[in-house]
């Protein structure tokens, strides 16, 4: 499939299988549109709300939901949980609170599921390559410091207590849930949407987005999918009904150094950032949060082998890659089923 194929053609449509199962909308359902910033990005909701919850009550509730999170799982805030987990001294035990305990088990599944295509302790490497808190310049890593601060890192080396919900420091770990805590995030204000009875919702949360039901006029929560700049390619619209959206790409932040573009994403078997041809990944999946893993996975896994991973899984995923001055699409099965 070559860059000129979709040039200037209409928008392409997915369509969740599951479609036709939408309830129908509460007559006296009422329409919020709230926004706000966070994480150094922005937030959005939409939603359809009984006639009982106010839009205070709705940003109230979404604004609880993000400053937990942040205070849990924040790599820019130093009095944050995780922050004080990566300075705690080695040999101790520490309680987790629930959802940072519940973001960590799931990123060490997905370490084990993925060979450590993800791996929550790269945080070293992330400072080192000059994408964490402080930055960082443009020259190549020292090799010393290279060694140092892969010899912090490796999943393998935390320790779960799923039974009292504890995480164990063996010295030196620096966590980094940047891959996965937004997802969990637009998870979470989903969830509380959920409980103040809205029947219908649009959440997005610098980019990632999960939607459920429809809007007013009966019509679907329909969302482009990111791609990456120059993509000619024509777009695609997706009808973002009981699904989340997760794009990861090598443009959205990048260091010139050496000759080349370093993406903010860093390879956690080589320790150094990607350089491949693979753009972006976008996943689609019920949980946000599994979404925003398994772009990750898949963007470090490259190509071939991220395509062969989420295939051999059933993965939702949209591959785009570089080929000459153009690009290049290619879907998984259980995304191409969803073309209408």
């Amino acid at each position: 499939m070559t860059q000129s194929s979709f040039d200037h053609a209409a928008p392409r449509v997915l369509i969740p299988v599951d479609m036709a199962l939408l309830p129908p909308l509460p007559p006296d359902a009422v329409w919020h549109q709230l926004g706000g910033d966070t994480m150094g990005t922005t937030w959005q909701v939409r939603a359809l709300a009984p006639r009982s919850v106010t839009g205070d009550a709705i940003r109230v509730a979404v604004s609880a939901c993000l400053v937990r999170v942040i205070a849990e799982m924040s790599t820019w805030e130093v009095d944050s949980d995780l922050s004080c987990f990566n300075r705690a001294a080695a040999g101790t035990w520490h309680a987790l609170d629930e959802g940072f305990f519940t973001v960590l088990d799931a990123a060490l599944t997905m370490a084990v599921d993925s060979g450590g295509a993800f791996d929550p302790t790269v945080g070293p490497l992330v400072n080192l390559w000059g994408f964490g808190p402080h930055g960082g310049g443009t020259a190549l890593p020292d090799p010393a410091a290279f060694d140092r601060a892969r010899a912090r890192c490796g999943w393998q080396r935390l320790r779960l207590d799923r039974a009292q919900r504890r995480a164990w420091q063996p010295g030196g770990v620096s966590l980094d849930l940047s891959g996965i805590a937004k997802g969990y995030a637009v998870d979470g204000v989903a969830q509380a949407l959920h409980a103040l009875g809205c029947a219908s919702w649009l959440v997005e949360i610098g980019g990632e987005l999960r939607g459920q039901g429809v809007k007013p006029d009966g019509q679907p929560w329909w969302v482009a999918l990111e791609r990456p700049p120059q993509d000619t390619h024509a777009a695609m619209r997706l009808a973002l009904h009981g699904l989340a959206v997760a794009t990861s790409g090598d443009y959205r932040r990048s260091i010139a150094r050496d000759g080349c573009l370093d993406s903010h994403t860093i390879d956690p078997r080589t320790g150094a950032p990607l350089r491949h041809a693979l753009a972006s990944v976008t996943v689609l999946h019920p949980q946000c949060m599994v979404a925003d893993a398994l772009a990750t996975v898949l963007m470090v896994l490259g190509e071939d082998e991220g395509m062969a991973f989420a295939g051999a899984r059933g993965i939702a995923a949209l591959f785009i890659a570089r080929r000459g001055h153009g690009f290049i699409e290619r879907m998984t099965p259980a995304f191409a089923a969803m073309l209408a």
